[in-house]
């Protein structure tokens, strides 16, 4: 199957110290493809350098075959590439809906003041309530995402995320911060995501990657120590005696 996206020998280094080594990574259509490793081991730069946040040292990206490495994040995000962060970027004093609906502005281009609600649309706002609904968060929209607890919050992160409908999504750490009996919910609202969007999850909670994952990176040291289907790396020595189960925040 063709890649939808393609890192291709991606390097990142900060003067001396190099972050990311020389890393090959690919995401076909659908993929459900989890990335892990132990503190430290440069998950999150790689997310930021994909995304745009961080400008490659050496290396390629390409979406859909088109080379994107020069394009900065505003230009990815029209291309489709979308992400939650490992600690959420909410506006918590906005509603639940109020949050959605300017992911929902910024796609489309709406015009709308800081005076008015963003959902002064109503096209804006029926959207917005959609995505609400796929995450069966209707019922909060109009909340102050202060006051959800912060399960519910990371859902909201997601269902902004797919307010710009990418076709790639990658989610840094989704599962971070929620009680691990409230862990199903956000494989819920993963797993409810479209068959067609390629995923790419960070995640320190072994159970939340193996039920999601259909393939795993391990990254250690910033380079990729192996990569295959969840049985290969769950029964690989270097794997099982280093990295499953460590914490993971890096």
């Amino acid at each position: 199957m063709t890649a939808l996206l393609e890192i291709d020998g991606l390097q990142k280094h900060f003067g001396a110290l190099q972050v990311t080594r020389d890393v090959n990574l690919s995401l076909e259509e659908g993929a459900r493809h989890a990335l892990i490793g132990p503190n430290g081991a440069g998950k999150t730069t790689l997310i930021n350098l994909v995304t745009g946040f961080l400008a490659p040292s050496a290396g390629r990206i390409r979406l859909a075959g088109e080379d994107i490495t020069a394009l900065g994040q505003a230009e990815r995000v029209k291309r489709g590439i979308a992400r939650t962060f490992q600690i959420n970027q909410l506006f918590l004093g906005l509603s639940v809906l109020d949050n959605v609906a300017l992911a929902v502005a910024e796609r489309t281009g709406s015009a709308w003041s800081l005076l008015r609600s963003p959902r002064s649309s109503a096209t804006v706002a029926d959207e917005a309530l959609d995505y609400l609904d796929r995450l069966s968060l209707t019922a909060d929209a109009l909340i102050p995402v202060r006051e959800l607890p912060y399960g519910r919050q990371r859902l909201v992160e997601i269902a902004i995320a797919l307010a710009l409908e990418p076709r790639v999504l990658l989610l840094d750490e989704p599962a971070a911060g929620v009680p691990s009996t409230e862990s199903h919910i956000i494989l819920d609202a993963v797993a409810s995501l479209p068959a067609d969007m390629a995923i790419l999850i960070i995640e320190h909670d072994m159970d939340v990657v193996f039920q999601f994952a259909r393939r795993i990176t391990v990254l250690v040291g910033g380079a990729v120590l192996v990569e295959g289907p969840p049985d290969a790396i769950a029964a690989d020595p270097q794997v099982r005696a280093v990295y499953l189960g460590e914490g993971d925040h890096g």
